[in-house]
C-alpha cells in the first residue's frame, strides 16, 4: 500500500534556505515536515565559508557604523560589473530590506559572528563571519527547527513534485532500498529548497558546456533536484550559465583540522567573538591558519610569478594562466601540483604575496601550509628528489620545469603544493520565482502551491561578493515558509 501523509507545509532540502523555511512556517502554527536525501542536514550551507552580508546589524552599531538597505542595494550592482543587466532588482530588493531582520534572527537563534568585515565596492563594511565555523547555523537551526516542532526526515530522496489539476499538492519521495515511494501531501505549499546544480553533469553540460560538466563542485550532493522537478512542471531556469569556478582549489584534509572540529556552541563562540577584539593577533593567527589552509583556492598570482602547474605525471598541460581550472579534469586523477622555486617559496612567505585568503579573515604564505597541511607540501632539494617524493616522472618534471610558465624556474629547494583540483563552489542557476518566492511557470504564470527559495529559487538575482548566498539562503527561506505557512491558512 502506498504510504501517504498530509501536512500543511512540506520544505524539500535541509540546508540554511530548507531550515529557514521549515522554522518559519512551523512557528507560524503549522505542521511542517522537512525531507533531507543526506544521512545528515547540512547542504551547501555546513561546506561554505560561513559570511553573511547585512546592513544595519548590532556589529555595525557598535563600531558606529550607519548604513541602510538602500545603500547595500546600491552598492551591490558592482560586484555584478557587466552582468549587472541581468539581476533580479525585485529579489535584490527583497534580499537588501530582510537581510538585516534575518542577521537579527540568527542570532535569536544562537548564531555568533565576527565583524564586520570590509569588500570592496561595498562602501561599509558588511561581510559577518560565523563562529566558530559554518556548522553553528546547522546546529543552532537544528535545534530551533526541533523546538518548533519541524518533522525532519533524513536519506529520503524527493523525486516528483505532486498535482491537482495546476496546484502543486505535494511531493513523492524514496529512501533507497525501501520498495514503494511515499507521498507527503501539502495543504499549503512545497517549498524547494534543493540547493543548485553544481554536481549535476548534465545541467552543466546544457548550459556551460562539455567541459566544465567534468568539473565536480564541492557539495557532491548538490545535482539540481529542485531544478529538475519544477521544469518538470514548465518552470524555467534563470542564469544557468553563472557560476563561480570552475576554479582550482587544495584537495581538503582527510581528517578535519582543528577549526572544523570546534563544537558549535554559544559559549565558545561568544568566547571566540570577544578573543578577536581582545587578544593579540600574533596569538590568534595560528587558529586562523588552520582555517585558512585547508580547501581554499591558491592565488592566481602564483601562476603570474612563474609557479608551474603539473599534472601527476610531472608534465605541464599548457598555459597556466589562461584557464588551467578547466584542463585539469582532463588530468589523470583530475588533480595537479604547484611548483615553485626557492626564489618563488620565499616571495609567497609574505605580504602582499600570500597562498590563499578568506577575505576579511587573514592571508595564508608558504609557511603555514608547510606547518598546516603537510599532506598537500612536499619540499626537496632538487626536482629529482620532489620528482621521486611525488611518484613523478623525474625526465617530466624537470623539462616542465624548464620550460616554465612565466619563465624557467630557478634554484631549489622546490616545493609542490597540491594535489589541487578543479571545482564548482556554487551556480547561480535557481528556478524564476516572483517577490513571493512562488515558482513561475509557462509564460511566467505562478505555479500554486509551489515555492522556491535559497539557490533553487535565486530568480535571476545576483549573488556576487561574499556572504550574499547564505544571506539569500536565510532571507528567501524564512519568506518562502512563511507564505507556504499562509497559504495553508487560506486552504484550511
Amino acid at each position: 500500500m502506498l504510504q501517504e501523509e498530509t501536512f500543511d507545509v512540506v520544505v524539500v532540502g535541509g540546508g540554511g534556505a530548507g531550515l529557514a523555511a521549515a522554522i518559519e512556517a512551523a512557528e507560524s502554527g503549522r505542521r511542517v515536515v522537512l525531507l533531507e536525501k543526506n544521512p545528515q542536514p547540512g547542504g551547501s550551507t555546513s561546506w561554505s565559508i560561513g559570511s553573511v552580508s547585512s546592513s544595519g546589524t548590532p556589529h555595525q552599531r557598535r563600531r558606529g557604523i550607519q548604513d541602510t538597505p538602500a545603500d547595500h542595494w546600491a552598492d551591490m550592482p558592482g560586484f555584478a560589473g557587466e552582468l549587472a543587466d541581468r539581476d533580479n532588482h525585485g529579489l535584490r530588493r527583497v534580499l537588501c530590506d530582510e537581510i538585516p531582520g534575518t542577521f537579527q534572527w540568527l542570532l535569536d537563534s544562537g548564531v555568533r559572528f565576527m565583524g564586520p568585515m570590509p569588500e570592496p565596492p561595498h562602501r561599509q563594511p558588511r561581510m559577518h563571519n560565523v563562529l566558530p565555523n559554518s556548522r553553528s547555523f546547522i546546529y543552532h537551526l537544528l535545534r530551533r527547527a526541533r523546538r518548533a516542532g519541524v518533522d525532519i526526515r533524513t536519506g529520503l530522496r524527493v523525486n516528483a513534485l505532486l498535482q491537482e489539476g495546476d496546484r502543486v499538492v505535494g511531493v513523492r519521495a524514496s529512501r533507497e532500498g525501501a520498495g514503494e515511494p511515499a507521498r507527503y501531501l501539502a495543504r499549503g505549499g512545497v517549498v524547494l529548497a534543493a540547493g543548485d546544480f553544481t554536481n549535476g553533469p548534465e545541467f552543466k553540460a546544457r548550459f556551460m558546456g562539455e567541459q566544465e560538466a567534468k568539473v565536480e563542485g564541492v557539495n557532491v550532493s548538490a545535482t539540481g533536484d529542485g531544478q529538475r522537478m519544477g521544469e518538470a512542471l514548465g518552470a524555467r531556469i534563470v542564469n544557468g550559465d553563472l557560476a563561480l569556478g570552475p576554479e582550482i582549489r587544495f584537495i581538503a584534509p582527510a581528517t578535519e583540522n582543528f577549526m572544523r572540529r570546534l563544537p558549535p556552541w554559544r559559549w565558545l563562540a561568544v568566547t571566540m567573538e570577544w578573543a578577536i577584539d581582545h587578544v593579540p593577533p600574533f596569538i590568534l593567527r595560528p587558529l586562523m591558519m588552520k582555517f585558512l589552509t585547508t580547501a581554499l583556492a591558491p592565488s592566481t598570482t602564483l601562476f603570474d610569478a612563474g609557479a608551474v602547474l603539473v599534472n601527476r605525471r610531472g608534465e605541464r598541460f599548457g598555459d597556466e594562466r589562461d584557464r588551467p581550472a578547466w584542463r585539469l579534469p582532463d588530468q589523470p586523477g583530475k588533480v595537479g601540483y604547484i611548483v615553485i622555486d626557492a626564489a618563488l617559496a620565499q616571495r609567497f612567505s609574505q605580504w602582499p604575496d600570500f597562498v590563499s585568503t578568506a577575505p576579511g579573515v587573514a592571508y595564508a604564505y608558504v609557511p603555514d601550509y608547510r606547518r598546516n597541511r603537510p599532506d598537500v607540501f612536499t619540499e626537496a632539494p632538487t626536482l629529482e628528489a620532489l620528482a621521486q617524493r611525488l611518484g613523478m616522472d623525474a625526465t617530466a618534471l624537470v623539462h616542465s620545469a624548464a620550460q616554465g610558465g612565466v619563465r624557467a624556474l630557478g634554484a631549489g629547494p622546490f616545493v609542490a603544493m597540491g594535489p589541487v583540483r578543479s571545482v564548482f563552489v556554487h551556480s547561480e542557476g535557481g528556478l524564476m520565482v516572483d517577490t513571493q518566492h512562488r515558482v513561475l511557470g509557462a509564460n511566467d504564470q505562478v505555479l500554486p502551491g509551489l515555492y522556491a527559495a535559497g539557490s533553487t529559487g535565486q530568480g535571476g538575482l545576483l549573488l556576487k561578493g561574499h556572504g550574499h548566498h547564505l544571506a539569500w539562503a536565510f532571507v528567501s527561506g524564512r519568506r518562502a515558509g512563511r507564505f507556504a505557512a499562509e497559504a495553508s491558512g487560506l486552504r484550511a
